[in-house]
């Protein structure tokens, strides 16, 4: 059916209508959030009795959301190095390997990703209780490391997917080792691949409640753990403030994604002229 004839055209806007409806049903409970932050009241309702921006000066001004911030901050940077640094090394493992039961290797590795949160919560504070790392930020930053660790293997695999192997045997031959290779070589064309992974695992390790929910300590509460406790002890519009935050940062990284992604095609496309 050509997209010329008034059956074609209609088809298209019928199209462009469901898509429209479906990018509304999914955004509006977001976008929702952010007016509420600018509220000149107390309360979660619309419509607005005012703005003001006193939330967010409540935000920035109070140790309940500094602390918060500044630990996932933490705990957010040493399980991006830690998944960054597993992940690149597994999914080039993969990559390189050829032996039975590789798709079940995968299929553990990125468990993870599909077991339900608190299944793993619950595994973990069993394992973290006897050897003291329950309610530690070192214990947080592994356990974020073993959520967002699938995250980057992924990533990276499907960049892997379209490096030309022939470029390791031409590194071989001129007398690289395995190791000079990779730095010369593989990290550089992968890199953007690398970078959109980490950007992943940070925000995976920003956006989890339910592992800090049972292994957090009072010392090591995150951002979404304090917003969550504001849900239940003090409700304050000030989550609407740190919710429009982690928004605008949740659409940065996705930018910076697509940016990235962008350029790894061009790369691609350069390199298949050449």
């Amino acid at each position: 059916m050509s997209a010329r004839t008034p059956a074609g055209r209609l088809g298209r806007a019928a199209l462009w209508a469901v898509t429209l409806a479906v990018l509304l049903f999914l955004v509006a409970p977001i976008a929702a959030i952010v007016p509420l932050s600018f509220s000149a009241g107390s309360f979660l309702h619309y419509p607005l009795p005012g703005l003001s921006l006193r939330w967010y000066r409540e935000f920035f001004e109070s140790a309940f959301w500094f602390d918060s911030v500044i630990n996932s901050l933490i705990i957010g940077a040493g399980a991006t190095a830690l998944a960054t640094t597993l992940g690149t090394l597994a999914a080039l493992g993969l990559w390189l390997a050829r032996f039975p039961g590789r798709g079940l290797v995968l299929a553990v590795l990125i468990a993870p990703m599909v077991v339900p949160s608190v299944v793993v919560a619950v595994g973990l504070l069993f394992a973290y209780a006897p050897v003291g790392l329950a309610n530690t930020y070192a214990g947080m930053i592994l356990a974020h490391t073993a959520l967002a660790s699938p995250f980057v293997v992924v990533t990276v695999s499907a960049t892997l997917a379209g490096f030309d192997r022939t470029l390791l045997r031409a590194a071989a031959a001129s007398g690289a080792g395995p190791a000079r290779a990779f730095r010369r070589i593989v990290l550089p064309l992968i890199a953007p691949g690398v970078t959109a992974g980490a950007l992943f695992a940070f925000a995976i390790s920003l956006d989890e409640v339910v592992v800090a929910l049972f292994l957090a300590g009072p010392g090591q509460r995150t951002l979404p753990r304090q917003m969550f406790a504001g849900l239940n002890e003090h409700l304050s519009l000030a989550i609407a403030a740190a919710a429009t935050l982690l928004i605008a940062l949740s659409i940065l990284l996705m930018a910076t994604v697509w940016w990235l992604r962008s350029r790894s095609d061009r790369l691609a496309g350069a390199a298949d002229r050449v």
